[in-house]
């Protein structure tokens, strides 16, 4: 099955925008918009995944408090934890 890659550039952002805290939505917000036109189909399906990680987990990590999250694409995780707001 063919993925249409705009709804899912879609949803992603939306998803990225809207966490429950403001930090959290600035931070991954910009994140997502300077990543999302750079990877491909799969990785922007990791992309959509990583999003449903908990903000607490993605903040720790973020911040260095936390070393690792359960989460397989380390390109994902390399391209957020160098990310610089």
């Amino acid at each position: 099955m063919k993925i249409d890659i705009e709804n899912l550039k879609k949803r992603i952002l939306y998803r990225s925008q809207y966490r429950g805290t403001k930090e959290m939505d600035k931070l991954l917000h910009s994140f997502i918009i300077k990543y999302i036109n750079e990877i491909d189909e799969i990785k922007l399906s990791n992309l959509e995944n990583f999003l449903n990680i908990d903000d607490e987990d993605l903040y720790k990590f973020y911040n260095g408090e936390k070393k690792t999250l359960n989460f397989k694409d380390e390109f994902i995780l390399n391209l957020f934890k160098n990310f610089k707001l």
